[in-house]
């Protein structure tokens, strides 16, 4: 298998070349030269043996081909369990047991696992830039932490992440370089797809990506989706309708091919916050990046949605056939608020803001018709965001243990700009 640029203008690569580039060379997001059809799937097996069979043919032929059912077996050993919501055929995968407590930690423990391999037994460090608007930094600061040869400088909004995700992406140290830039995620994205594109920075810095933007993050998602669908369908006989909250459209794409590779998902609903760049597209208006709004759902205040190349790409660049695939819904603040608090109150039932503009979404479906069995994508803990949801549920949330010992740890960011030249200085500093 091969990999090309969304922007057809670089040289097919192989798998790990592309993993290691992060970006192609056009600036273009890398994407498989052409998309498998798998007729067969089994539920048996655990998660980690239904992701090296999902996986197995963007390895083909690469040099981590014969490594796959190890890297699999490494970087997921955490659950991802599909549990039942109280409302009827409703269910909820909850992507968020792993060491963050966010499903970012599926990718960043993936993509880690592939690049510690690869860098092995090379003389120059390889350097980690990545982006993050809550949760992406911390997944992958804990993923990559002192792992030899690698170093990782994670940029994050100053003032637009919750107080406890800042702490999570400042409590790392050692080969981690935490950056708090006084800006917007959008403008950290930015930041970071420049110094990708800066061929004299990586002459003397070689540099890669563990944002969305990065194949090992983006295809592994797809594990967790293929392995709920599969074993719920040898359950009930059902297929599995998706919910899923996004912003910089990552792990919707994931789910997204999982179903063109054959998996049994049926209709896929996007959920966002306040920031409608993709509701305004999927309602027929030209797609048109936005200056990005701070909400409450952090993760998700993106303004332009990288992935929404890969989308695109899916779809031949045919905005009829695109419009007709899927919907989008933006969800506000004061819905979220009313969603967590009356799940609570009625059936216990607890969300962090972004899960809940998922459910939001799917209760708006369900009072539109929609028949058949849903599950909602629960991406972080609410533990994560106790400052938004303890006063509306009206008591204090149990912290998992692997999140209570990131908060116990000292925490620091240096602070940055929101310009090329300031990053560029960080990462030349070595």
């Amino acid at each position: 298998m091969k990999f090309v640029s969304t922007r057809h203008a670089a040289p097919a690569t192989s798998l790990s070349q592309a993993l290691a580039a992060g970006l192609a060379p056009d600036g273009g997001l890398y994407v498989p030269e052409h998309r498998p059809q798998l007729q067969s799937w089994s539920a048996q097996g655990s998660f980690a043996q239904t992701a090296a069979a999902v996986l197995a043919p963007y390895f083909h032929d690469d040099a981590l081909e014969r490594a796959l059912p190890e890297l699999c077996e490494q970087a997921f050993d955490f659950d991802a369990p599909l549990r039942p919501l109280a409302t009827a055929d409703d269910h909820v995968l909850e992507l968020f047991h792993g060491p963050t407590a966010a499903f970012k930690d599926f990718g960043a423990r993936f993509l880690a696992a592939c690049l510690a391999r690869l860098q092995q037994g090379r003389e120059r460090p390889l350097t980690i830039v990545v982006a993050t608007s809550g949760d992406t930094g911390a997944a992958v600061a804990a993923a990559f932490h002192r792992q030899p040869g690698i170093r990782v400088v994670v940029l994050y909004p100053d003032g637009r992440v919750s107080p406890r995700q800042a702490h999570q992406l400042g409590c790392f140290g050692d080969n981690i370089h935490t950056l708090r830039v006084a800006g917007s995620f959008d403008d950290c994205q930015a930041m970071v797809k420049q110094a990708l594109g800066d061929r004299e920075l990586q002459n003397a810095v070689p540099l890669s990506s563990a944002n969305s933007i990065s194949l090992g993050r983006w295809l592994p998602q797809m594990s967790y989706y293929a392995h709920a669908a599969l074993v719920h369908q040898a359950q009930t006989g059902h297929v599995l309708n998706l919910v899923i909250p996004t912003g910089n459209l990552g792990n919707a794409m994931a789910a997204i091919l999982a179903r063109a590779m054959g998996l049994p998902l049926g209709q896929i609903a996007l959920a966002t916050n306040a920031n409608e760049v993709l509701p305004r597209y999927f309602h027929g208006e030209a797609y048109q990046a936005q200056t990005s709004v701070a909400t409450i759902a952090n993760a998700m205040d993106v303004g332009a949605p990288s992935n929404f190349e890969r989308l695109r790409w899916l779809y031949n660049d045919d905005d009829v056939a695109l419009r007709g695939a899927f919907t989008a819904e933006a969800v506000d603040d004061a819905a979220i608020r009313e969603v967590i608090k009356r799940r609570h109150d009625l059936h216990g039932e607890v969300f962090c803001p972004h899960t809940a503009t998922a459910v939001a979404r799917l209760e708006h479906l369900r009072a539109a018709g929609a028949q058949g069995h849903w599950a909602v994508a629960a991406t972080a803990h609410p533990a994560k965001f106790e400052s938004v949801v303890e006063p509306l549920i009206g008591q204090v949330l149990d912290v998992p243990p692997a999140l209570a010992a990131l908060l116990e740890r000292p925490a620091q960011a240096e602070a940055c700009a929101p310009e090329y030249g300031a990053l560029r200085e960080v990462l030349l500093r070595g």
